[in-house]
């Protein structure tokens, strides 16, 4: 990719108006869908990666929704489908779900007495192949405001081979990449936290923490208490229920989980529908094209 290109990306980041984490009201137990697709069009100087902040997108969802544009130069005019509809992952719908591989979170606030229950959602970036985001269920430890860094010796030693020699402790400010919010979980070393590098929201670039844009941490940061339970998921495969028919949602597996094989999307669409309503074709399909979108893929019903 031409370095002007990324430069020019880069420094239409945050140049925009953002929009914080999207909040919807919390469906039924026999409904798993939230928020709707949307479609808009680019403007002169737009990146994808401008249009997936503003929207409250990260890079592998605009990208994977929109094959065949130039993440870079759309171009003026350009349709970009937002793909701002959401199957909740397969799990309990309380506190904290991060599915790894949709790089998304989900967080069910306990509503207050008369609230109608919400579900919170925004893009994350997590670790690296040789760092791996571990799946399993810990919970939110401490909430620090203004973090330095105490980087681990197992990343000073990379960077030092890489001829990039890092300093034991980073302040905090612009250059932290902790951003202005951290909340240490009970997995020793991990963290949800926000970023001075926005761009790699919705990527796999860091060493196992759970990167956020700036605006979602603040808002998670004075939302989320100490305690509550964060479950870390990888389900590539979603399917769900909406208004009576069956969805599947599709995204790229991590790359050490990649395989040929059907029989997850299989697995998960049979948990949520006999095997006889299901187009299947379309859910082949569907799990071929990943493109983080919800498609209705249960057989038409016939006419009464």
């Amino acid at each position: 990719m031409p370095f002007r290109r990324i430069l020019i990306g880069l420094l239409l980041l945050g140049a925009r108006n953002i929009a914080c984490s999207s909040s919807f009201p919390l469906p039924s137990p026999d409904t798993d869908v939230v928020g709707e697709v949307r479609t808009i069009w680019s403007k002169s100087g737009d990146t994808l990666l401008d249009i997936a902040r503003r929207n409250d997108l990260g890079y592998n969802e605009i990208t994977e929704a929109n094959p065949g544009v130039d993440p870079w130069l759309p171009g003026k005019g350009t349709r970009i489908v937002l793909p701002t509809q959401f199957i909740l992952p397969d799990a309990p719908r309380q506190g904290i779900v991060l599915d790894l591989a949709a790089m998304r979170l989900y967080y069910f606030p306990s509503p207050k007495p008369g609230e109608m229950p919400t579900v919170v959602t925004c893009p994350i970036g997590i670790g690296r192949i040789a760092w791996r985001t571990p799946v399993g269920t810990t919970r939110i430890v401490a909430k620090i405001t203004n973090p330095a860094w105490h980087i681990p010796v197992a990343i000073r030693i990379e960077h030092a081979k890489d001829g990039n020699p890092l300093p034991d402790v980073v302040a905090p400010g612009p250059n932290n990449p902790l951003g202005k919010y951290a909340m240490p979980l009970g997995i020793p070393g991990y963290l949800i936290h926000g970023t001075n590098r926005p761009y790699g929201i919705g990527r796999r670039v860091s060493h196992g923490c759970i990167h956020l844009y700036p605006e979602d941490i603040a808002s998670l940061f004075r939302e989320a208490p100490t305690g509550t339970p964060v479950r870390i998921v990888d389900q590539p495969y979603l399917a769900g229920r909406l208004n009576g028919e069956i969805y599947l949602e599709a995204h790229k597996p991590l790359a050490e989980d990649r395989s040929d094989s059907l029989t997850p999307m299989v697995r998960v669409v049979l948990s949520k529908s006999p095997f006889s309503r299901i187009n299947w074709d379309v859910a082949s399909r569907v799990a071929s094209e990943r493109r983080s979108i919800p498609v209705r893929i249960s057989l038409q019903r016939a006419p009464r």
